[in-house]
């Protein structure tokens, strides 16, 4: 096998958070920096015939109630459900860091928010340590990437052999035009792919007014269907297929909104301590607000058509997979960045602690020749998240997990449904939207305790017996012994950042901000890369996905 450059780069910690101010020093550097990074070469290893394939399949903005296996008879999504009966659905899967890019770096990685560097909405690094194609790729696989990838720049590799990149809507740095408008502009010159004109962030919804066959869910679809049927390397194949759909505008075809005509769709839950969302200026993209039920339910039927039509893709894609011979010896994972709130609570869009933000799909398909103790079809309920997505891959492939990847593969639950895991999952998010929505907080699935860095506010969930959020049990005097239980251990969770996060065993109130922690790698550029990174940033921090 022919061997391959990998460029080197160096890493740094930093000092202090990346901000728009120190882009600017940064970028200062390009009269004093100069010369590229140098290359090296790296030879793959041969593949073990025992190798599975591993097929990645994400969603964005994917609330984890939003399909059938779920136990949401409203949606329709039987692909997905014969996928269910033929794997195991996680029924307690989060997003650490519910939005796209630091969810992003924690699927790349396996490692937590704190290690990858990002406590928030920011940019996912130029490389990392650990990154989850080039891992694979080292391990003998063709590792190849279709969809959205939201990284820096848009078609930055990471150790795939190659990408095709939906970018999702976004304005996209000048100079780049993703794959996707690309195939768009040849197959229907002078249209327009935002004729629709809802905005990326919009809670409005729309039908998509072209031809189906154009819309970005097919694309993605048929890209990877294509990719696989050409497929005929000895090498196993690691495929992420990455849909930018149920993520806003939901703009599902007329076909799949028609599905749900019918549907009974109930008006989104609202808690007791939930009425100051209420009253916010009706933006289009408004993050908080009461716009009406019957607003928010038609958001939600055009959602479900969306989510519906995706799952008419993930048919074909396994299908597609029998037919090559290659499903039975493929590991295949489904989840999502985040969710979406679609008015539960009169919050929208995501960076939220509830349910409907940083829960997120689950599912996991494993080989034939994985034979476990647990049954195919079965639900478990250990708290699991994104980090947790390459330490399976590496299980998989026959590799070590590295210590440092804080991660652990979920075939050890398959394997026994009782092996020692987390008791608990972190989550948390920067300042978004407002001063106050900047929190840390834990679940185990059961409970959720969330803690407001800005004025040490707390809220605590029963999940159990209050799936929706409802009831604040916080200020409630028989739950003030849990109460102080669930907070000492966020406090021991937070306590390796120091005294700005913790103190005396219990998280602090804090007036900055925090989106990159000190281990955030800063990779040495070219005059030329640094540049456009600063561009980039500055336009971006307008631009909040």
């Amino acid at each position: 096998m022919k061997s391959i450059k990998k460029p080197s780069r160096t890493f740094k910690k930093l000092k202090k958070p990346v901000t728009i101010r120190n882009m600017i020093v940064i970028c200062f550097s390009v009269f004093v920096f100069s010369g590229c990074a140098s290359e090296e070469n790296q030879t793959l290893v041969q593949p073990e015939q025992s190798q599975p394939n591993i097929i990645l399949i994400m969603t964005d903005q994917h609330r984890a109630d939003a399909l059938g296996y779920a136990g949401n008879s409203e949606v329709i999504t039987p692909n997905f459900d014969r996928l269910a009966a033929d794997g195991v659905h996680f029924e307690n899967g989060y997003s650490s860091v519910p939005s796209c890019t630091p969810a992003r770096a924690a699927l790349l990685t396996g490692q937590s928010p704190w290690n990858n560097g990002m406590l928030g909405y920011g940019r996912v690094a130029r490389e990392y340590e650990f990154q989850m194609p080039q891992m694979l790729r080292d391990l003998g696989y063709y590792t190849f990437g279709i969809g959205k990838m939201h990284w820096f720049p848009q078609k930055a590799l990471h150790g795939f052999h190659g990408t095709l990149v939906d970018a999702s809507g976004r304005i996209e740095s000048e100079g780049f035009i993703s794959d996707y408008r690309n195939w768009f502009k040849l197959n229907a010159p002078g249209q327009d792919p935002d004729k629709l004109g809802i905005g990326w962030n919009e809670h409005r919804a729309g039908v998509y007014p072209l031809d189906e066959e154009l819309h970005p869910t097919v694309w993605t679809g048929q890209t990877a269907v294509e990719l696989i049927g050409n497929y005929d390397l000895d090498a196993p194949l690691f495929l992420k297929i990455s849909f930018a759909r149920p993520h806003s505008p939901y703009d599902p075809p007329q076909r799949y909104l028609d599905m749900y005509e019918n549907t009974e769709i109930p008006a989104p839950p609202v808690g007791e301590w939930a009425e100051r969302f209420a009253d916010f200026p009706e933006t289009p993209n408004a993050a908080f607000g009461d716009f009406g039920a019957d607003h928010a339910i038609n958001s939600r039927r055009h959602y479900y058509g969306l989510v519906t039509q995706i799952d008419d893709q993930i048919g074909e894609i396994v299908s597609m997979l029998k037919e090559k011979g290659m499903y039975e010896n493929s590991l295949i994972i489904f989840t999502s960045d985040h969710g979406d709130m679609l008015g539960d609570h009169h919050h929208w869009r995501k960076t939220y602690a509830y349910e409907g933000s940083a829960a997120v799909p689950f599912l996991m398909k494993w080989p034939e020749n994985f034979n476990g103790d647990l049954n195919r079809g079965q639900t478990l309920s250990n708290p699991v998240e994104l980090r947790d997505i390459l330490p399976t891959f590496l299980d998989a492939a026959g590799s070590q997990v590295p210590d440092a990847m804080d991660g652990a593969s979920l075939l050890r639950l398959v394997k026994d449904p009782q092996a020692d895991w987390r008791p608990w999952i972190d989550l948390e998010h920067n300042t978004t939207y407002i001063e106050e929505n900047y929190w840390s907080g834990l679940t185990d699935g059961k409970m959720k305790y969330i803690w407001f860095f800005r004025n040490g506010e707390e809220q605590l969930f029963n999940l159990a017996e209050d799936p929706q959020e409802l009831y604040n049990l916080a200020g409630l005097e028989e739950y003030q012994s849990e109460l102080e239980m669930w907070r000492h251990r966020l406090g021991d969770h937070l306590s390796e950042r120091g005294e700005e996060f913790a103190k005396n065993g219990v998280p602090v109130i804090r007036e900055e901000s925090k989106t990159y922690s000190p281990n955030y790698p800063q990779i040495e550029m070219t005059p030329q890369e640094r540049l456009r990174y600063w561009v980039e940033e500055i336009t971006e921090s307008f631009l909040y996905d």
